[in-house]
Order: structure tokens, then sequence, then C-alpha cells
């Protein structure tokens, strides 16, 4: 059984309080109840699907032999998009491709996702594994690719100001995670897709004033779609932007031992070395591309986009 989900008196209150202490006790149960193992036939079917929805957004793919064929990999992203995240899409694919659907492959999964009916199944199948749990290192050590995005959802509901940034906002759990198992880390950067959606604000102090903190949940984004301004409730539907996906080199920290993951001052290196090379790249992609949405409609309106493979 699961413990009782508490709270400050701070957390408990909001709007949706009451309802978010009954989300977070369903998040509580689904983390201490049995695990649904990672299905590569449900994988296999959904490939196509998956990739026929994503030609929406023009993909490329680039660098994807930097991704080690086998063995355990650490591959870090940046997040945007909002809940549509179509980046996260394409990567999944490439690492599908590069990979094959047989070969484990996870990705770190914000809890309440797992926690909601259907939706936390269906993820588990995929191959989804508790962000907050132990799980990244159990299948590291059997040798599995894992995903993983230390934005969240204070990267992919960044202003529209913000649209070119790579935004970790100081989470380091990726870097204790590589250090500890010391498994390759592979960066992947994905430029475009947070052009799809005008985002205004987070809606930090909106998510507070609702209560959405007893769920973790910081943002309450607010939007600009053809209607005027919205919430996160009523989202537009995104533009079909041009998103490029880059497989970096792989970085290596295997040289260091597993206690370096406790000392602080190697953790804020490699966390500087990291996500300044994803800057760097994302400022490259940029530059090469500064109008992903004129791109991406281009493409679309001349059938290039349905008529490519997401590569």
């Amino acid at each position: 059984m699961a413990k009782p989900v508490g709270g400050t008196e701070q957390e408990t209150k909001g709007m949706l309080a009451p309802l978010a202490t009954l989300i977070a006790q369903r998040i509580a149960d689904e983390r201490d109840g049995p695990v649904l193992s990672r299905d590569p036939d449900f994988v296999r079917r959904l490939v196509k699907p998956v990739g026929r929805c994503v030609r929406y957004f023009s993909p490329e793919v680039r660098g994807l032999d930097n991704l080690p064929a086998t063995g355990p990999v650490l591959v870090v992203g940046n997040h945007s998009c909002l809940f549509y995240m179509p980046d996260t899409w394409i990567v999944a694919l490439a690492i599908t491709d590069r990979r094959g659907a047989d070969a484990p492959a996870y990705a770190l999964v914000y809890d309440l996702l797992l926690g909601l009916p259907m939706v936390g199944s269906m993820l588990r199948r995929l191959g989804a594994v508790p962000a907050s749990g132990s799980e990244a290192e159990r299948v590291l050590a059997e040798g599995a690719a894992v995903l993983v995005y230390p934005g969240g959802d204070m990267e992919a509901c960044r202003p529209w100001t913000e649209r070119n940034r790579v935004v970790f906002s100081g989470h380091t759990g990726f870097i204790r995670l590589a250090l500890r198992t010391g498994v390759p880390v592979v960066p992947v950067v994905s430029y475009g897709s947070h052009h799809a959606v005008v985002v205004l604000s987070r809606g930090q102090h909106l998510a507070r004033a609702l209560g959405l903190n007893k769920l973790r949940i910081k943002v309450f984004p607010i939007v600009v779609g053809p209607f005027g301004v919205s919430s996160i409730l009523t989202p537009p539907i995104p533009m079909p932007a041009a998103v490029t996906v880059e497989f970096m080199t792989p970085i290596d920290w295997s040289s260091m031992e597993p206690a370096a993951a406790d000392d602080d001052t190697v953790v804020d290196s490699c966390y500087e070395q990291i996500t300044s090379a994803m800057q760097a790249t994302l400022d490259r992609l940029h530059a090469e591309h500064p109008h992903p949405v004129l791109r991406g409609w281009s493409r679309l309106l001349r059938g290039e986009a349905w008529s490519r493979e997401p590569r």
C-alpha cells in the first residue's frame, strides 16, 4: 500500500487542490504497483502511425550515427512545444530506427503521466519509467538506452522569447545518474518545435493559485492562438514548424569514479559542459534556418512533408 500523500499548508491550498490530492494518491499507488514491461511488438506497431503524424513537422534527423547501436547510453534532450512534443516523438523514432524495436529503450517520464488511466499503461508499454525512481539505473545496467529531458515542464512551457534557449533550470539528476553508472551521454538537440506554439507565460503564479504544486506542476501556460489568448486548457493547434533534431558527439565521463556523483563541483562542471554544448548546437541550427514555421509551411504546401520519411 502507498503511504498517504500529505503536503504543506501552502501545497494544499488552491482551487484544484482537492482534485490534485486525489491524483497525487493515484500516482503514489501507481509507483508502488506492478511495473508494466516495455512491449516491443507494441512499439513496432506504433512506428508507422507515429511517423505519419510527425511528418506534419517536416522532421529532419542528423547525426544518428553518434548514437551507439548497442549497449547502455543516456540520451539527453531539450524539451519543447507544451504537451505536443513533436521532437520527443521524432527522437524516439530515431532511436528505434537506430537500435531496433526489440532493443531495450526507455524514457524517463514525469510520474503524473504514469498515474493517468490508460495513458500510464500505454506509456509503460512504450518504455516509460518514472523519472523519480531508481529504474533508470536498473535498465542502464541491462544495456538499455534511456532518454531524459531534464528541463521538464519549465522548458516545455517556456515563453516565446526563450524559444531558442536550452533551459534545464539547474536540474542535475541526469548528471549524477551518468556519473554513477559510467555510461556514455549523447546530447540530442531539437530545434523548431517550440516555434510551433506561442507561449506568453509559463503561468507559474496561476499554477500555485490553483494548487497544482501538489502534483509538482509548476506551470499553467498562457498561449496565443488564432482566436486570441487562452490557457493550456484550450491550446491552439501547433503550426507546422520544421523540426530538426541532431544527435551530438557522445560525452564520456566514465573515467570518473561513481563517487563523483556526490561531488557538487564535479556535477556543476559536467552540467556546464553539456548545456553549453547543446546551446551552441541550438544556436547553429537557428542560424541555419531562422524561420522554421515558414520553412515548415513551405514544405507542407508543396507536399514534401508527407512524401518523405522522418529522417
